[in-house]
Parts: C-alpha cells; sequence; structure tokens
C-alpha cells in the first residue's frame, strides 16, 4: 500500500512523504508518534503490481523471457537501519559529545558492510529509509550515496569509509542555524539564506580540530556546497581547489535533496531530478557525475511504469549507461520497448 497523503510534525516537517509504502518499519514508527490511521491510494493490489491475470500471456512469456536482475544494490537489513537511525540521531544531538567520532565510525562501519557484504555497486534511493526525520534520513542517504561513487572511482576502503563519515556530517552545521530559518516552511529571505550558507563553516569548525576526523574529511564537510565554476559557497572557489571528497558529496547531496519532500518544496520525481543534476556539467565534477549515472537504478527491474503513449509497462532490464531509459515490457499488449536502445522508442519516455 502507498501512502495517499504525506504525514508532518507540529512544525510541517515531512515524517512520511506521500507516495511512500507502507513497510513494517514506517508502521511501527507511525505506531510509535500516535499515529493509528492513515489514507492510502487505490487502483493497485498491496504490492502496488498488476494482477497477473489483468497481464497478457505475450507480456508473461516476454517479461520471463527478458528479465535481468539488476546490479548487486545497497540493501539495509531492518537490525542496521534501526543502528544507523538510532546512531545518526545521536551525532545530531550530541554534537559536542566526546565520543562523536565513535558514533559516527559506528555508522559509517554499518554502511561499509552493508555494500560489501554482496558487493554492491548499485543503489535504489526509494530503498535508502533509515529515518523518518528530514536530516538524519538525508545525512545518511548523502553518506551511502557518496560511497557508492567512491567504490565506483576505485577508492581504497578507507577513503570509503571517511567519505562515509564526511557524507553523515555533511549537515551536522545546520545544528548552529536557528531552527526559525532551519524549519521555515517558505523561501528564506537575503538575511536568512545568508546565514543558512554559512552552516558549512559552522560544521568545519566543529570537527576541524577533532584528529580522529581528519583534514580530508573536514574539507569535505566545508565544501560540499562549493561548485566547479566558483559560484558555490561558502569560499566561492573553483574545480582545482575543491577537495575530491567535496566533489563526489555534492553531487550526493544534491540528488537527494531534489528528491525529497520538504515543508517549503515538493519533491522532484527521480527522472526529473537526474535531468537536473545531468543538466549541471558546468557546476558539477564529470567524474562524480559519471560515476552517480552508472551507479543509482531509478527503475528497478519488476518495477511498473506508466509510459508517454498510455501502456503500463514492467521493467525488465537496464542498463548502467542509460539510467533514464531500460528495458520495459508493455503488460497490456506484450510489446517490447528497448527505450535506450531501440531508435524507434525515441519518443517514448517514462511518465
Amino acid at each position: 500500500m502507498r501512502m495517499d497523503q504525506s504525514v508532518v510534525d507540529r512544525l510541517g516537517r515531512i515524517l512520511v512523504a506521500r507516495g511512500s509504502y507502507l513497510d513494517d518499519y514506517i508502521i511501527e514508527s507511525m505506531i510509535k508518534m500516535g499515529i493509528m490511521s492513515v489514507y492510502i491510494q487505490e487502483g493497485k493490489e498491496e504490492s502496488g503490481q498488476p494482477k497477473e491475470e489483468e497481464i497478457c500471456p505475450l507480456a508473461l512469456e516476454n517479461i520471463e523471457k527478458l528479465h535481468t536482475e539488476d546490479r548487486s544494490k545497497v540493501t539495509l537489513s531492518n537490525s542496521v537501519r534501526k543502528r544507523v537511525a538510532e546512531g545518526i540521531q545521536y551525532i545530531y544531538s550530541n554534537t559536542e559529545s566526546e565520543h562523536l567520532a565513535d558514533a559516527t565510525d559506528s555508522i559509517a562501519n554499518d554502511l561499509m558492510n552493508t555494500i560489501n557484504s554482496n558487493n554492491a555497486v548499485a543503489l535504489d534511493i526509494n530503498a535508502l529509509k533509515t529515518s523518518d526525520e528530514y536530516t538524519f534520513k538525508h545525512s545518511v542517504d548523502v553518506a551511502t550515496i557518496a560511497m557508492i561513487l567512491a567504490k565506483k572511482q576505485g577508492m581504497s576502503d578507507k577513503r570509503i569509509r571517511e567519505i562515509g563519515v564526511a557524507g553523515l556530517l555533511h549537515d551536522v552545521g545546520k545544528t548552529k542555524v536557528p531552527n526559525e530559518i532551519l524549519n521555515k516552511p517558505g523561501p528564506l529571505d537575503d538575511e536568512e539564506f545568508t546565514i543558512m550558507k554559512q552552516h558549512p563553516v559552522f560544521g568545519y569548525r566543529m570537527i576541524k580540530d577533532r584528529k580522529e576526523f581528519g583534514p580530508e574529511v573536514a574539507m569535505a564537510v566545508l565544501q560540499h556546497h562549493e561548485k566547479t565554476d566558483g559560484r558555490g559557497y561558502p569560499m566561492a572557489v573553483q574545480a582545482s581547489q575543491i577537495s575530491n571528497y567535496a566533489k563526489i558529496l555534492s553531487v550526493a547531496d544534491i540528488y537527494d535533496a531534489l528528491v525529497t519532500e520538504r515543508p517549503y518544496k515538493k519533491a522532484f520525481t527521480q527522472r526529473t531530478a537526474v535531468e537536473m543534476v545531468m543538466s549541471m556539467t558546468g557546476e558539477l565534477d564529470m567524474e562524480a557525475m559519471q560515476c552517480f549515472l552508472e551507479s543509482i537504478i531509478l527503475y528497478p527491474v519488476d518495477a511498473v511504469v506508466e509510459l508517454s503513449n498510455g501502456e503500463t509497462a514492467k521493467v525488465v532490464k537496464n542498463s548502467p549507461n542509460n539510467v533514464l531509459r531500460p528495458m520495459v515490457v508493455s503488460l497490456n499488449t506484450g510489446k517490447v520497448y528497448n527505450l535506450g536502445e531501440d531508435i524507434s522508442c525515441a519518443n517514448i519516455v517514462i511518465n
């Protein structure tokens, strides 16, 4: 079942976004918050998939014949998700603690072990549910995405773990930003945005003298909003002066922020978010962007999608070189649409 209305807290922050699939973790979390009933979307059975008897025989045949499992993806078990959620909330609630580095390392190790357990080389952003609170979820998502990109670049385990730590801490400076600015349900004015743009500096100052983190982690926290064309913040430096960790974090941070609903903005679709990231060739590091495009899975195999020609289709194969255009089979007709390679499909997109 999928949520038909977002669940928000008393400050208007999105706890569970509209369209989220209800799983045991979300249900348990809402019960703990005292939420005993929700609105759900109608029209599909509980799995979100059409019933088999509604699929034409040729479609079933082609789906079975062409079905190709996705590359190994990051999958957080319930126990890991629970530890990570508790750990990240501790970090952002105890930024001055002498145990900050231990807590951060523990989460990074959990993520590292998860990635290594099945040699994950890709990720499905919808699968990264670690917390109901935006800042915590966003930090873990960014860390996980960044670690996969670092792995894609061939970095050592030590550096992959370090960039995970940087991802977990990249927004820690927001704990020094007034709540009325941080949670404002509308656009920030110039003065408020000037304060908000200082959060990388606040975060850098909080960890730069702590030897447990190291200079590269601190620099990544400071520079994660810098752009390669020199129009980022807080220092407006250009590509040659931006650390490699920060270049990766920037891509992960922008994508995850785009696909996440906030009180002051709707979430963009994954497709739109990827297209927006792709359009930022003058602002983002090209190697980091390419690794991102080759790692993320927008439409997992077996997902049911709507095509721009009005047909409903099932994804049967993904290509890492064409993240927006997988191979799909129409459930209505059984026709195969190889969106990434068949030129006759050039005018068809996934809605």
